[in-house]
């Protein structure tokens, strides 16, 4: 009976030395629901149950994902004053005409970026070829093919209420079209993977699948420079790892 009892305490006493040690070396938290929390975080302290990792992007690597922030938008606004700068959260969505049949073939820029992604010719909804129906789309958010168009969003890779509220409040309505009909911005994905990833940016949204994840960081990035859209300081530092991560790569 004493022997059982030591034996217990002995494997308590190691679970629990285990635990703090693993609590007090880790630089990085990855809780079991995924999320990667740093000593900057308000849950790094509860965060109990995790894998431990040295740096932010090692956990993002292995599948984590950042925190959501729901203060972004204020964050965004009281930096803007203290830097003297004009930085709006109000959008509309009807002030980003997108969807527009720019040439008048009675396709908009949806079913074209269908018809121009496609892997195999596409079929229409009728004779006349204005909507796409069927084709073949590899989406690199989930890694996977689809056949039939309904299952697909075409997502802005840096969204309109993004853009909005990054500096694209100030533009004219003609730039704000050129803006959300853009093919260098549009990508047919899941639909599923669209909506979920909302108006997020780069330090709130990557796509699940990994091997995708820098050439998405570029393609983002790459729309931002562009149109010259201004990002907020603590963003400028996530997306500064998320490079210096995929270098190499």
């Amino acid at each position: 009976m004493i022997r059982n009892t030591s034996i217990l305490f002995l494997m308590s006493f190691f679970i629990f030395a285990c635990t703090f040690s693993n609590d007090a070396y880790a630089q990085v938290k990855k809780s079991t629901s995924g999320i990667c929390h740093d000593a900057s975080s308000a849950s790094y302290n509860r965060t109990k149950n995790f894998e431990a990792f040295s740096t932010i992007e090692a956990c993002l690597e292995s599948g984590g994902r950042l925190p959501k922030t729901k203060s972004t938008y204020q964050q965004a606004e009281k930096e803007a004053v203290s830097e003297g700068r004009a930085f709006t959260s109000e959008y509309e969505r009807a002030d980003w005409p997108h969807w527009i049949d720019d040439d008048s073939d009675c396709q908009n820029t949806r079913h074209e970026m269908l018809i121009s992604t496609s892997s195999i010719p596409v079929e229409f909804k009728t004779e006349k070829g204005c909507q796409v129906v069927n084709g073949e789309w590899y989406d690199p958010y989930s890694g996977s093919t689809f056949t039939d168009s309904t299952e697909l969003d075409l997502d802005h890779i840096v969204p309109l209420k993004f853009a909005h509220g990054h500096g694209g409040d100030k533009w004219f309505r003609d730039k704000r079209q050129t803006f959300a009909n853009d093919p260098q911005n549009l990508l047919p994905v899941k639909a599923s993977l669209n909506r979920h990833k909302g108006a997020k940016g780069l330090d709130e949204w990557l796509p699940p699948n990994r091997a995708y994840r820098c050439e998405y960081i570029k393609r983002f990035m790459g729309v931002i420079d562009k149109y010259g859209l201004l990002l907020i300081p603590s963003e400028k530092r996530v997306i500064n790892r998320m490079q210096k991560a995929c270098i190499g790569n």
